[in-house]
């Protein structure tokens, strides 16, 4: 592969997941490796959910659970490296909390991000990935790519692995009319900054889990005016399991638990444990959301509606507001709001592999669902012929856990990949260089492995939030 457009790694997608790659192939490289990389992002600039930065709203993670301290403490892309580079470490340590704000924790991934630019091409979308055969063999691919909007130019990059880390895609329920009134949440604050008008008489929010209960939050605080009704089927918000021994579930050694056990085991293991992550909500939130419903109680000002153990059976834009159909299922009776904003707070679904990876999806292996068979170090199965490799940082879960594609595990994660990138290429792995702090780290202590508490999912954008 000596075209100059040819790279060892292809990332596509530039979230938190393919920037933790980006640190472990700097590393690499500076312990005498030879990688090259190059990573295609459809955003203008890094940015971290940029519509779910809501005042106040702080991870669900431990500040320790970086992009790089479970693999290397002593990196400089740590967060704490981040706080000193700022002057702010001596402020977070008298905070006393081990949960950054989110706004906090999007300029920590900012900073590291700026350290990478030159690795990164912005503003560009993979349409397709083309298998490049060589004496019957599929030696490397070509990944076409898109620049700036739908009538850029294409260009093509070969590439020896690609790693997809594309993230979740909203999910909305079907036939849902998305509208300048009607839309997901992950679009909250540029659509509250575009409203126009007077503001809004009533809001209804679809869900019941941590971005729900955030928007209604949100809403009922910023329109003071506004009547706020949250729609669910549950009885109430359910509260994250955030215990220290059923959040150990997000440690790394969770991750070879799953992939070693049978279809069934893991399949008990996601069951016991899907309240550590989807469709429950931080306590403290459930507790301020129900002290405001109490205090409204008392004043006789109610605003926070909560319409419980129902579900919306019909969403209807009349063009100056909208029309919420909403279904008690105890009795079956029908409620009609009118509502001037519907914001539908309704989880996630994982990216199209295939899909995106065109005609090279044709050489990846399926399981009996359909879904992409995947190598512990998170390679994609696939035919004899195919010596290239593709690499999944995300719809694992099947496979490798509920822990495996979240933010929790992307120091442990994005290593393991760059391992297998590095030793499939014939390149022994690096010990890990010195840091600017002192002598080479080595690999983490259990105990640090588990240091966090609280929930330790991917905050507001869980792929399985119920309405």
């Amino acid at each position: 592969m000596n075209d100059p457009r040819s790279c060892d790694v292809v990332g596509i997608g530039f979230g938190p997941s393919n920037l933790g790659l980006a640190v472990a192939l700097d590393e690499h490289n500076r312990g005498g490796g030879r990688l090259a990389g190059v990573f295609f992002e459809r955003q203008e600039e890094f940015t971290w959910h940029r519509d779910m930065l809501i005042e106040g709203a702080t991870v669900q993670v431990s500040f320790l659970k970086d992009l790089v301290t479970l693999r290397r403490p002593t990196s400089e892309y740590s967060f704490l490296a981040y706080l000193h580079a700022k002057e702010r470490l001596i402020d977070f340590v008298n905070h006393k909390n081990l949960f950054p704000s989110r706004i906090e924790f999007n300029d920590y991934l900012r900073w590291v991000a700026g350290h990478f630019a030159h690795l990164v091409d912005y503003s560009c979308t993979v349409v397709g990935v083309r298998p490049v055969r060589h004496g019957g063999r599929v030696e490397a691919m070509d990944v076409t790519v898109r620049r700036g909007g739908p009538q850029g130019r294409l260009e093509v990059r070969r590439a020896r692995n690609i790693v997809l880390g594309t993230g979740l895609r909203p999910a909305l329920p079907p036939g849902t009319p998305v509208s300048a009134r009607v839309w997901h949440s992950d679009e909250l604050l540029t659509r509250i900054s575009r409203l126009q008008g007077p503001p809004p008489r009533r809001i209804v929010v679809v869900g019941a889990g941590q971005s729900a209960a955030e928007v209604v939050e949100y809403a009922h605080r910023t329109f003071t005016d506004a009547e706020v009704c949250a729609v669910f089927a549950r009885y109430g918000y359910s509260p994250a399991d955030d215990s220290p021994f059923a959040n150990r579930v997000f440690d790394p050694e969770a991750v070879d638990l799953h992939y070693a056990a049978g279809e069934d085991v893991r399949r008990m293991m996601s069951d016991y444990h899907r309240n550590t992550n989807y469709s429950v909500v931080d306590t403290d939130l459930i507790d301020e959301l129900y002290r405001r419903f109490y205090q409204e109680k008392v004043s006789g000002r109610r605003r926070l509606r909560i319409l419980n153990l129902s579900r919306v059976v019909e969403v209807l834009d009349t063009g100056d507001g909208v029309r919420v159909v909403v279904e008690s299922l105890p009795s079956a009776e029908l409620d009609v709001l009118d509502a001037d904003l519907v914001v539908l707070a309704t989880g996630y679904r994982e990216s199209d592999v295939f899909g995106l990876l065109g005609e090279m999806g044709e050489h990846c292996l399926r399981d009996q669902r359909g879904r992409p068979r995947v190598t512990r170090d998170y390679r994609v199965e696939t035919a004899d012929d195919v010596e290239c490799g593709i690499y999944l940082q995300g719809p694992t879960e099947h496979t490798h856990g509920i822990s495996s594609g979240l933010l929790s595990n992307i120091a442990v994660r994005s290593g393991e990949i760059l391992h297998s990138i590095a030793v499939r290429s014939g390149q022994s792995p690096r010990p890990a260089p010195a840091s600017r702090n002192g002598s080479a780290a080595q690999a983490p202590t259990a105990a640090l492995a588990a240091a966090g508490g609280r929930r330790d999912g991917a905050g507001p954008w869980e792929p399985g939030e119920e309405a």
